[in-house]
């Protein structure tokens, strides 16, 4: 009879296992993103099926094409998968500040209808600065930055796939040795990382942002 009881509850407690299982690993899932690092972000997810990368990619392009035509800095990457708009910082911040700008804030709004979808885009907030002070300076600027900037989305639209990060004066594109380039260095990079959502839309045929699936 002990026994009996005893398999009875392992049973029952492996069920409960089971069914907490996969709510703790998309609960990881969810999380992961925040954990992995720049260049871990931007390769990931990573597009087996080439059929669905040929969807995507032509998706991308569109998209890359619309932004050019609104006069942004663009490229593509990886393939062709992965959009990266360049805002200079001047269009964002005044000198040293770290108050988002009325201009600032429509240089952004054409964002907010990426991560409209949850889930079509993962968006990575990359801000930069140029060597003037020291490092702990430009890199506490570069993190305020940023963090004014992922609030402001926090405020407009949902963030569940948005990253900030703030690399400082790491990552400069061209030499600090002139008042030109330092102002090039000083800019803010958004990624456009294809996520789960348009995935599966590409693997239907057809990809479009507008289109939230309904919650079963």
């Amino acid at each position: 009879m002990q026994r009996h009881i005893g398999h009875i509850f392992l049973m029952a407690a492996m069920t409960w296992l089971m069914l907490l299982c996969p709510l703790y690993l998309n609960a990881r899932d969810e999380e992961d993103i925040y954990e992995l690092s720049l260049d871990e972000n931007l390769v990931t997810p990573e597009i087996k099926n080439e059929k669905q990368a040929d969807k995507i990619q032509d998706f991308q392009y569109d998209m890359a094409v619309a932004f050019k035509k609104s006069n942004y800095d663009v490229e593509i990457m990886r393939d062709n998968e992965v959009i990266v708009v360049t805002i200079p910082a001047s269009l964002l911040f005044e000198p040293n500040d770290t108050v988002l700008t009325s201009l600032g804030e429509s240089q952004l709004k054409p964002f907010l209808r990426m991560i409209k979808n949850p889930g079509f885009y993962k968006m990575l907030l990359v801000m930069h600065s140029d060597n003037t002070g020291s490092s702990e300076y430009t890199l506490n600027l570069s993190r305020q930055r940023v963090n004014t900037i992922f609030d402001w989305f926090d405020e407009n639209a949902s963030v569940d796939y948005v990253v900030p990060y703030a690399l400082g004066e790491t990552d400069p594109i061209v030499d600090n040795n002139s008042v030109e380039n330092r102002k090039r260095n000083r800019r803010l990079e958004i990624y456009l990382v294809p996520e789960k959502t348009m995935l599966q839309q590409a693997k239907k045929g057809v990809i479009n942002i507008s289109h939230i699936a309904k919650e079963k």
